[in-house]
């Protein structure tokens, strides 16, 4: 019987990164919880066990139950009814099914009802679900907005809604609006507080609400009369039981057919505060968007696989001009590369998903006890490394799930092209992941600044010294090695450039050429430690970020910025 996890060991290989041990020891504060819970590990080992036996779970529902409804849920896709959403029917089931496989409240903590597993594990357990259909995986993956609730709520809010959300209830973050899509500061959704019943009103319009009419949600919205500007907005916690709120319009997408995408009208809907006020926008939802780009990442990666494995399997399959296409080297070209994104796309994921982890858990402990010297300087080093490749883990991925998505098209040939074949929905699919939270724009300006402030370079140099190689690996580690000075001088020369348009201009190859230099050192880390694993991706894709970094070098190096006039669209 096909599962989404333990057929493919790449994903597991990621558990035995030396970072685990540590991230176990922080989630689980010493193991405190396995006197009070009989399913809490009892040591790292136990850990590493829970958490294989619960992907393994994953692994099975996504291959046997999701999967296998995902045509239909394409087809169908959720309607309205009376100012409600209704998802589509095999929706309903996947739901059922991740409910009672006990899949949800992945990351809360144990007394709420969660199983409290880091965030690395959540990204794994969502790349999964993602392979089977990104659409349902939006659903299910937005239960991660209670973390923002467990972290910025008080006591009483999270004894009344967490356990909701454990139990398999949905969530949703309404955030944009038809004037406010990436610029959140021009939110206007109006919250009036209401003395009488001691509660917050809420009034206006959001569009492009992932999972729109979900249990509870987490709203962005003007607390403060006469602003205009992200010190004004709040963020409150609307629960669907109180009504006030409608969906007005689903929209009709390109593809996450199964993901409903509302336009919702607020009428004097009862919310209460989150957090403190004017915090919404500079604190809360800064919190929320770092989780939902992860969660992007992870999603993009499982298209990735999954177009992939569509890829390989027709090229197994298809004969033309007497001859398997897999053996053209057009389509191995096409096919090593990529599973060589997708091993350095993982490897990215999954490295970010550690960082947050340490960093989270550590300030989780700041709620009950003072950290030690040693930890808070530990807090601000992780908490750097997650800031910095976030963006690098969002943008390069979605980028890597539409290529492949493509490419799957193209192996296919004219068959790609007919809807009866899963890669045209996978292709369909993934163009919203370069879009959504963030487009790859926003991650470049996210990522710009630890770029030009050095910080990526160091550790691009730190991971390269760093990296100690076998036999197989170390010509590739050489190559890479010569690749960084030539880094170095291009951001050198684009740090020269007196001119904030020429940086704009150029940032988006800084980020492609720094994104892939971390990969590189990432893929050979893993080639070195599991070479039947990685060592054919490490290879094929050293050779591709010779080809860009060298590529994008030259551009950046010949450029003047006279040359800006000749970009520039006609009047």
């Amino acid at each position: 019987m096909a599962n989404y996890y333990s057929d493919h060991p790449e994903i597991g290989f990621h558990l035995n990164h030396p970072l685990m041990e540590r991230i176990v020891e922080l989630k689980e504060k010493g193991y405190e919880d396995k006197t009070k819970y009989e399913d809490a590990p009892v040591n790292y080992d136990d850990a590493i066990e829970n958490y294989k036996a619960i992907l393994d779970i994953t692994g099975d529902v996504a291959a046997n139950i999701i999967e296998p409804n995902s045509e239909d849920v394409d087809l169908e896709g959720p309607h309205l009814e009376n100012g409600r959403m209704i998802y589509a029917s095999k929706t309903f089931e996947n739901l059922d099914a991740t409910r009672k496989a006990g899949l949800h409240g992945i990351s809360m903590p144990r007394r709420y009802g969660g199983l409290n597993l880091p965030n690395t594990v959540f990204s794994m357990l969502s790349e999964v679900i993602s392979a089977a259909d990104a659409g349902f995986q939006n659903i299910w993956s937005l239960q991660s907005c209670i973390d923002t609730l467990y972290e910025f709520g008080n006591e009483e809010q999270r004894q009344k809604y967490i356990p909701r959300i454990c139990a398999g209830e949905t969530m949703s973050m309404d955030l944009t609006e038809p004037d406010a899509g990436s610029d959140l500061q021009r939110v206007m959704l109006k919250a009036t507080y209401d003395e009488k019943e001691q509660c917050w009103r809420l009034n206006g319009v959001k569009r492009f609400i992932t999972n729109g009419d979900s249990d509870i949600h987490l709203v962005l919205a003007r607390s403060e009369e006469g602003t205009k500007d992200g010190r004004g907005l709040s963020m409150f916690i609307y629960d669907k039981r109180d009504g006030g709120v409608n969906v007005r319009h689903i929209e009709h997408k390109l593809g996450i057919h199964g993901s409903p995408t509302c336009e919702l009208t607020y009428k004097n809907a009862k919310a209460y505060l989150c957090g403190d006020r004017k915090l919404g926008l500079i604190k809360y939802v800064m919190a929320l968007m770092n989780g939902a780009r992860l969660g992007i990442a992870a999603q993009s990666v499982g298209v990735e696989q999954e177009a992939y494995n569509e890829g390989l399997a027709y090229a197994k399959e298809r004969q033309q001009f007497g001859e398997k296409i897999i053996n053209f080297p057009a389509v191995y070209d096409m096919l090593s590369r990529m599973k060589a994104k997708l091993d350095a796309g993982r490897s990215l994921l999954y490295m970010t998903a550690r960082y947050v982890d340490i960093y989270k858990a550590l300030e989780d402990i700041e709620r009950d006890r003072k950290l030690t010297a040693e930890e808070k300087q530990e807090l601000k080093k992780y908490k750097r490394l997650a800031d910095a490749f976030t963006p690098m883990a969002k943008g390069m991925n979605s980028e890597y799930a539409n290529q492949n998505a493509y490419d799957a098209i193209s192996i296919h040939g004219g068959s790609g092209f007919i809807m009866e074949y899963k890669s045209q929905r996978l292709f369909r699919d993934a163009r919203i992941f370069s879009i959504y939270e963030g487009t790859t724009q926003l991650q470049v300006v996210a990522a710009i600044r630890y770029i030009t402030n050095g910080t990526l370079l160091g550790i691009i140099k730190e991971m390269c010294e760093n990296l100690i190689c076998g036999e197989a690996v170390a010509p590739l580690k050489a190559r890479v090695a010569k690749l960084i000075p030539i880094y170095e001088d291009a951001l050198n020369y684009v740090k020269s450039l007196d001119n904030q348009d020429a940086h704009d201009f150029l940032a988006r190859r800084l980020y492609d050429m720094t994104c892939e230099l971390v990969m590189s050192l990432l893929i050979l880390d893993d080639a070195n430690h599991a070479p039947q694993l990685f060592l054919k991706s490490a290879n094929v894709y050293v050779r591709m970020t010779e080809e860009d970094v060298c590529g994008k070098s030259a551009y950046i190096m010949n450029f003047k910025t006279e040359d800006l006039d000749s970009f520039k669209a006609a009047e």
